[in-house]
């Protein structure tokens, strides 16, 4: 696949030798229960599986979560658990204050929607972000939590409904939006104050001969970078492209394929480092990239990764 860089995978030993440098905790989901480590050993955070999207606060202190298709949140040592939505929740983020999380619900349209809920208020009920012509109507009717997904690794990314919160609060990128009445899929970056939205990838509709999907957002610290999962089918074989992440300059609008085919949901390390869902040993790791080498490190097995912000 044309701009993806190449790679070089290190042995597992050599990983957990190296991982005590990462700049502070990853978050991971394996077997349906949350793990975190920075290398040198693991720690199980969840049991009883059915658990996803792990997302650390910005103070670093908390993880947002999903359980059975709820909201939660709990500490970092795993402590404190306590549900915060009586909705069905996707793909949980938290504002760059802590003072709320972003979560994806059904919204008053019928389609995929953003909320938001205080998240130390044990009693909040969830404000409409998105879409803007949905603010200050009722709330729709609760849906039924989506579970586990018996469906192939693709067919389950392409629904995922996980959302990001922009590191200067201002943003949130999510699946779907107003780009949805022209594209048959599209991922959109909206405007927290004003509800705008503005479409940084589509496929099918229009005159778009293609059909795919851009997924699980990710924002890098300085909020000039915006990454996400992507999969194409083309109008020929040529033009196909398998899940892999993209990256997108929110300055100049550029794009650019980072890691290795079936790479997915990164979360940003550094400038120049992340942390991505890759293919190791038949399984699924989190692997540490480096962005400008291409060099790649199995750490963990897992998935789902989200990185402890430095404090």
């Amino acid at each position: 696949m044309a701009g993806i860089v190449a790679t070089a995978l290190v042995h597992p030993a050599a990983a957990q030798a190296a991982a005590p440098s990462l700049p502070s905790l990853v978050a991971y989901v394996r077997t349906g229960d949350i793990y975190v480590s920075q290398g040198a050993g693991e720690k199980r955070l969840t049991t009883g599986a059915n658990q996803a999207r792990p997302r650390w606060s910005p103070d670093g202190r908390s993880i947002a979560y999903l359980k059975a298709g709820y909201l939660w949140v709990m500490r970092a040592d795993g402590s404190g658990k306590r549900r915060l939505t009586t909705r069905a929740a996707a793909g949980p983020s938290w504002s760059p204050d802590g003072k709320s999380i972003a979560f994806a619900s059904l919204s008053c349209s019928g389609g995929p929607g953003v909320y938001s809920i205080a998240a130390a208020d044990p009693k909040a009920t969830p404000k409409v972000l998105f879409p803007r012509d949905c603010r200050g109507e009722d709330l729709p009717a609760e849906p039924a939590p989506v579970t586990a997904r018996v469906a192939s690794l693709t067919e389950r990314l392409r629904t995922d409904d996980a959302v990001a919160w922009s590191p200067d609060g201002t943003r949130v990128a999510f699946r779907g939006g107003d780009c949805e009445s022209v594209y048959d899929a599209c991922l959109s970056v909206g405007t927290v104050a004003d509800g705008g939205e503005q479409a940084v990838a589509a496929y099918g509709g229009g005159s778009l001969q293609t059909s795919g999907f851009a997924v699980v957002p990710s924002w890098r610290a300085d909020g000039v970078k915006l990454s996400w999962t992507a999969y194409q089918q083309g109008e020929t074989k040529a033009d196909d492209q398998p899940l892999h992440v993209v990256e997108y300059d929110t300055k100049t609008r550029s794009k650019r394929d980072v890691g290795g085919t079936l790479d997915r949901e990164m979360a940003y390390l550094g400038k120049n480092q992340a942390a991505v869902t890759g293919q190791y040993r038949n399984g699924s790791w989190v692997i540490v990239v480096d962005l400008a080498k291409g060099t790649r490190t199995p750490f963990r097995e897992g998935s789902q990764p989200s990185v402890q912000p430095a404090r």
